[in-house]
């Protein structure tokens, strides 16, 4: 079964398979399908699946003739039938794995998508999840729901394995093409299926390792050791305010270093759809082993307490000038959770707005690339077109930097600016500025 496999991956008649089409699973669908191999999305919202059967883009990393152009010539189409599970002989889990109300992993749509696949799984899939999650999903959650659910058994009858996405928005260095993959998979057979499936679709190094619990672990690594070195860059950056030492100047000096030093930045809070939520997972299931993650922990709290103390600073801001946050008017400029991307997930700015506006302030927000959010089941509407009367503002706040801002022009009309990014280090007049 394996030679059978691998002839297929080699002569691309393998019939590859996506479940999830937003901002992990269409890119990874649009490569599959790049690379020559017939592919299916599936997705349960069927505005996607309209969407994507139409040729039209909606994910910033896929490039708009890339996916009009596959979809025309046949090599892709997408599907909210489960069904045609039947159809592939290849299928990545890209769903969102979100926190609950309680900070704890809600693993519900890897587990729906699961048992979706179940029902029509046949003897010679290979199934990879990609969704982050906590290490031991995979073989304690998926593979007994997927053995259950078609009768098949696991290593004998389908393969399968566990491959950590890798996306950043907005990178115009590394991409889901370029981006190394990481392949833990259940037994030898199953890791060589892999790791040939996806160096033919992507150009960038796979790496294997010797289970999918070492691949789910180690995608937690990476977006944990991001968690931990911005939360204490976020507890120094508090600190420096209050010695009146400027952080932006601490880090571009420790970055002379050619060694033993990366730089980290503050700002407002974390955001995206894995660095603010990957800790947690690992924090929960540390439990089931008695054991305290104190570091992790301790770098969660900091960087969830930034919205809060951002808000913080605004008030002493606008002490400086007589002026209460209860009555004031504030513009915030940007609410992605990084600079140059049309994504909100996640993003702190929203908590900031929100505290604002609970404490009695009237906020607009500008954003040039999201017109308006959904935060707490509403929807909030932002300027379509940064203000000319900027000066009629109290105090303007940067949320998220963005190139499109006139940085001098706004620096220019505004009363007084508070910069959380330090997107306003080049402009002359800095008397202006305060920063995080």
């Amino acid at each position: 079964m394996k030679q059978e496999i691998l002839n297929k991956i080699n002569n691309k008649t393998l019939i590859m398979g996506v479940v999830g089409l937003g901002y992990v699973g269409l890119p990874l669908t649009v490569e599959k399908a790049k690379a020559g191999f017939k592919t299916i999305g599936f997705d349960i919202q069927k505005m996607k699946v309209d969407m994507v059967n139409q040729g039209k883009n909606y994910i910033g990393d896929v490039v708009d003739e890339d996916l009009a152009e596959i979809v025309k010539s046949g090599m892709l189409k997408a599907t909210s039938d489960f069904s045609f599970v039947e159809d592939v002989d290849f299928i990545a889990i890209c769903v969102p794995t979100p926190l609950d109300q309680y900070q704890q992993p809600d693993i519900s749509y890897v587990r729906s998508s699961s048992e979706s696949i179940a029902k029509y799984l046949k003897k010679g899939t290979i199934v990879v999840l990609e969704s982050t999650t906590y290490p031991g999903t995979t073989e304690e959650l998926i593979k007994p729901i997927l053995e259950k659910g078609s009768g098949l058994i696991c290593g004998e009858d389908f393969y399968l394995g566990f491959s950590p996405e890798r996306v950043d928005p907005g990178n115009k260095q590394y991409n889901t093409k370029n981006t190394p993959k990481v392949v833990g998979a259940i037994g030898d057979d199953a890791k060589e299926i892999i790791a040939a499936i996806y160096s033919s679709v992507l150009d960038g190094e796979v790496h294997t390792v010797s289970s999918p619990a070492v691949a789910e672990m180690e995608k937690i690594l990476e977006n944990t050791y991001r968690n931990i070195n911005i939360g204490l860059v976020n507890e120094l950056a508090i600190l420096c305010n209050r010695m009146g030492i400027n952080i932006w100047e601490v880090i571009e000096a420790a970055k002379t270093k050619p060694y033993g030093f990366q730089a980290f930045y503050p700002g407002p809070g974390l955001g995206g759809h894995c660095i603010p939520l990957d800790p947690y997972y690992l924090s929960w299931k540390a439990r089931e082993y008695d054991f305290h993650t104190s570091m992790i922990e301790a770098s969660m709290m900091i960087n969830d307490r930034m919205p809060e103390y951002t808000v913080e600073r605004t008030s002493a801001i606008l002490n400086e000038f007589e002026q209460s946050i209860k009555g004031s008017k504030i513009l915030a400029l940007g609410v992605a959770y990084k600079s140059d991307v049309a994504d909100y997930r996640e993003s702190p700015a929203l908590e900031v707005i929100d505290i604002l506006k609970r404490k009695g302030a009237q906020v607009d927000f500008y954003d040039p690339l999201i017109p308006e959010y959904k935060y707490k089941d509403e929807i909030h509407k932002g300027l379509q077109y940064l203000p000319e009367n900027i000066a009629n503002y109290d105090l303007v706040i940067l949320l998220a930097a963005n190139s499109k801002f006139d940085y001098e022009k706004i620096t220019k009309e505004a009363k007084v600016i508070f910069d959380t990014r330090n997107a306003f280090a080049n402009v002359n007049n800095r008397e202006k500025i305060q920063l995080l």
